[in-house]
């Protein structure tokens, strides 16, 4: 396959790469006809030069209102997965979600003229986006654009692992739709594509910031007390709590900016924008939801967290407190065999380390259980993120019981923080994070979310110590 030219600039398509794409829309358009006229993607991948980062890229040439996307995990390879525009959109809501985007996006790969495999993970034709924390969660108005369920196919996809780079350019073909006039308009949006380095963070912002809570501390407090109260009764074994944070600034928040600043600080975390309208989701998330793979899946089991300490001795014997801690280790535990007991009737065998292991951010630890399955079948990615979603990392246990509390205790719509986001490429591979450390930026306004595992010997004023240090990821950013 031939590698872009690099004579006007890295995204500039050769002769033989646009006289291919011309091929794949002129394919599209003829089985267009033939199945009535129902659009068909089309789509090319060619390589760019490495020094181009997808995620400027992205943000240097996106479009007045236009979706965004960038989801990249540094430290594992420079892995990247950026997007820009929606030709299709994939979305629904209720209790099927999953499996109805997982459908939808598989009718459009079944009849796609596209190119055959190649590049780094995530290149070729994607679907990228999330899915809320409920079922039909997003209703209120700053939550708008982002549906319970809502995967976009990208008009410019770009992949990078490693010193690979890959930018993929996509349509939907109608059969009366003109290829060359297509061809013209993806070159064009080549043509127009600029890579440069994410923008700095204002270190010296005009006008002063006002950290609010959504609910006074208060709130939360009482609210874990009575989740206590539940479990202790019975009633449950354990419920997460969130608690939502605003930060009001002079000016709106500049979500590029915030994103360069994480990418420095957390690098083991999945860092994602998901951008919709004039609002970005954006996260530091340190928990895989799924991984998949061909038939090999990965995820983690992470439940059970303490703070950092800038002296090393104090900073191991904290770690170790934790790894010790019996309540840790029982939310680690419900968390870890919820997770297997999905996994294992679609899959050949399932394994969970024996042991938790600690893992280390920037502000936090964690307590965290890697687990690994060979599936019997190849499940699409999203309908593993659906199997999986919520863990009880995120929701409770038994979750049919915490469910209907969660709402009713926080007293928030969660919107998209806590359910997975990601993204799924042509052959239903695919990684999807659970957005934690996140925030939604709309102009000056930023909500930042965090949330604890509660369990019967949780001490809420502890809990509410613990949303803090999680807060702390985004908030000393927002805040400046």
């Amino acid at each position: 396959m031939a590698v872009a030219s690099q004579t006007a600039s890295p995204f500039a398509l050769s002769a033989d790469d646009r006289a291919r794409l011309l091929r794949r829309l002129q394919a599209a358009a003829r089985r267009a006809a033939g199945k009535g006229g129902g659009p068909v993607l089309a789509a090319v991948s060619v390589r760019v030069d490495a020094t181009v980062d997808p995620a400027g890229t992205v943000v240097a040439s996106r479009r007045d209102g236009e979706p965004w996307f960038v989801m990249e995990q540094p430290d594992r390879d420079g892995s990247a997965v950026a997007a820009l525009g929606c030709i299709r959109a994939l979305e629904a809501g209720g209790p099927d979600r999953f499996s109805v985007v997982a459908r939808r996006w598989r009718e459009i790969l079944a009849t796609a003229c596209v190119d055959p495999p190649a590049g780094p993970r995530g290149s070729g034709p994607v679907a990228v986006g999330g899915f809320a924390f409920a079922d039909r969660g997003g209703t209120v108005p700053h939550w708008a654009g982002y549906a319970p369920a809502s995967l976009h196919v990208p008009e410019v996809g770009l992949a990078r692992r490693g010193d690979e780079v890959w930018m993929t350019l996509g349509a939907m073909v109608g059969r009366d739709d003109d290829p060359a006039a297509l061809l013209d308009h993806l070159v064009g949006r080549t043509e127009a594509l600029v890579s440069r380095p994410l923008p700095l963070l204002d270190p010296d912002p005009v006008g002063r910031h006002q950290v609010v809570g959504a609910m006074p501390p208060e709130h939360y407090v009482g609210a874990v007390a009575r989740a206590v109260e539940r479990i202790r009764a019975g009633r449950l074994d354990k419920i997460v709590l969130a608690r939502e944070v605003q930060v009001h600034a002079s000016s709106p928040h500049e979500a590029a900016a915030v994103l360069g600043v994480l990418r420095e600080a957390f690098p083991s975390c999945y860092l994602f924008c998901v951008g919709r309208g004039d609002s970005t989701f954006i996260a530091a998330s340190p928990e895989l939801l799924i991984r998949r793979d061909g038939l090999r899946a990965g995820t983690l089991a992470l439940a059970g967290s303490t703070r950092r300490s800038a002296d090393p001795a104090v900073d191991d014997h904290l770690g170790e407190q934790l790894l010790q801690s019996a309540k840790d280790r029982g939310e680690q535990k419900i968390v870890t065999t919820r997770i297997v007991r999905a996994l294992r009737p679609h899959s050949v065998w399932v394994t969970a380390a024996d042991e938790p292991e600690v893992v280390r951010m920037a502000n936090i630890q964690h307590l965290a259980t890697p687990i690994r399955a060979q599936l019997a079948s190849p499940v699409p990615a999203v309908e593993l993120a659906g199997l999986l979603h919520p863990t009880p990392a995120v929701g409770g246990e038994p979750l049919a019981v915490a469910a209907p509390m969660i709402p009713e205790l926080e007293g928030l719509d969660r919107g998209w923080y806590a359910g997975p986001v990601g993204w799924t490429d042509a052959h239903e591979d695919g990684e999807f994070c659970v957005a934690l450390r996140s925030a939604l930026l709309t102009g000056p306004v930023a909500r930042c979310f965090a949330g604890v595992g509660v369990v019967a010997d949780s001490d809420p004023a502890a809990e509410l110590a613990e949303t803090e240090i999680k807060l702390q990821a985004l908030l000393p950013v927002l805040a400046l």
